[in-house]
């Protein structure tokens, strides 16, 4: 099978060895996203709000570089660093969906790349 890289600049630079996506089939399987902004490649905010939008213009952006938006995303992985985060991450994700909603779980883990707050990875299809 051959998957195809996607990477734009529109979206951090990934932090290790990874692809911002690749195409496996019909499937398109996007890293981990927290808040770097891509113009600076540096931590984008201090607080959950701005976090959680930073995130979710991170994937917005791999999405379209892959020809694809919000509505074909299946399924969502969110990271949070602190459950107490659940309620704020929630509503800035919601607005990215058009009440289409994929499958998802949400874990609080012990520690997140670059001591964020939330990581959020996704898979799509076409």
């Amino acid at each position: 099978m051959n998957n195809i890289i996607i990477n734009t600049p529109k979206a951090p630079a990934p932090i290790g060895p990874y692809s911002q996506a690749v195409w496996a089939g019909n499937l398109l399987f996007v890293s981990g996203q927290i808040a770097i902004d891509p113009a600076t490649n540096k931590w984008a905010t201090n607080n959950i709000l701005g976090e959680s939008t930073q995130v979710m213009e991170n994937i917005k952006a791999i999405l379209m570089e892959a020809n694809l938006n919000f509505n074909n995303v299946v399924k969502t992985t969110i990271f949070l660093s602190d459950m107490e985060h659940f309620k704020i991450v929630n509503e800035v994700y919601e607005k990215y969906f058009n009440n289409y909603f994929p499958a998802r779980e949400t874990v609080a883990v012990k520690g997140l790349p670059k001591n964020v707050n939330v990581e959020i990875s996704i898979i799509a299809s076409k």
